[in-house]
């Protein structure tokens, strides 16, 4: 029997759940597949991270294969930190020919934020530039309109920040990516409701599906680290005395998340959720978003 896909949950026009885990820092990957079967029948897609924060892990290709046996369709995530745009057309054809069907296309983090600092970021393409080296992947030609023999047929996503400050950069690189060819977004943490279902009113303007990012609050201690480093994402302060005021934060975290995805629930395509190491949380966040 043919494995659901991403694509289908969201073009069957049902609530649509992905979440995100990340390989591990070796060879090792019992603990990752152990994640992965936790989530297996909670979400419609798993994220694959590229060496997410300029960290080195085992390939997002590999472990997108890994996802593939266990029955579960990934998203590999291609970032254009540390590939020319020769090695990106290549490792994205692998990934077809192994049987990958969705692609997330990032710029990824600056090679200043992980622990080899000394390597030399490449960005030989941006992540719009990459959406339409894709394109040109499915249409059946490279980057040079050569024709191949046999092309690919991603299901072409991106990222988007509904909350960046100013927005209007964001909103001309969102429709960028949209005219480029992408089909989905994955949108940053988002913790403005109302200023998100405004996004979203604007996004249905386009032939997208949007998934709103939930990133769990593990701690205070993680919201006010969001606020001071990662551009385009704000805690507000209630949450953040929410988590202050009691004994347990990542409990009160997972009840946050859950609250946020049971909001999605009223308008949106679908929840994209990111707890960065505690992927097991996942199917607790889940499972209260119903029972609110």
């Amino acid at each position: 029997m043919r494995m659901q896909t991403l694509k289908d949950s969201l073009f069957s026009k049902k609530f649509t759940i992905t979440a995100e885990i990340c390989p591990p820092k070796g060879t090792d990957t019992s603990d990752f597949l152990g994640k992965a079967r936790l989530l297996k029948d909670k979400i419609a897609a798993a994220n694959v991270t590229d060496n997410q924060r300029a960290v080195m892990r085992l390939s997002s290709l590999a472990c997108s294969v890994l996802l593939l046996k266990e029955g579960i369709d990934p998203v590999f995530q291609m970032t254009c930190r540390d590939r020319n745009r020769i090695a990106l057309q290549s490792d994205i054809m692998g990934a077809w020919a192994l049987g990958i069907k969705n692609i997330l296309c990032l710029s990824g983090d600056h090679v200043s934020f992980g622990d080899h600092r000394e390597a030399k970021a490449v960005f030989d393409l941006d992540s719009v530039q990459l959406v339409q080296v894709i394109s040109k992947l499915n249409k059946g030609t490279n980057m040079k309109d050569t024709a191949l023999k046999g092309g690919t047929d991603f299901f072409i996503g991106a990222v988007v920040a509904p909350e960046a400050d100013p927005w209007e950069p964001e909103m001309i690189k969102f429709e960028k990516k949209i005219e480029a060819g992408a089909k989905f977004f994955q949108t940053q943490a988002i913790y403005n409701m109302d200023k998100f279902y405004r996004f979203y009113e604007y996004a249905k303007k386009f032939d997208v599906k949007v998934l709103g990012g939930i990133l769990l609050l593990k701690s205070a201690k993680m919201a006010h680290f969001l606020n001071n480093n990662v551009p385009g994402v704000t805690v507000p302060k209630h949450l953040i005395d929410e988590l202050e005021n009691v004994q347990d934060q990542l409990e009160k975290g997972i009840e946050i998340a859950a609250r946020q995805v049971k909001e999605l629930k009223r308008f949106c395509d679908g929840a994209h959720i990111m707890a960065i190491g505690q992927e097991e949380s996942v199917v607790r966040i889940i499972e209260q978003s119903t029972s609110y």
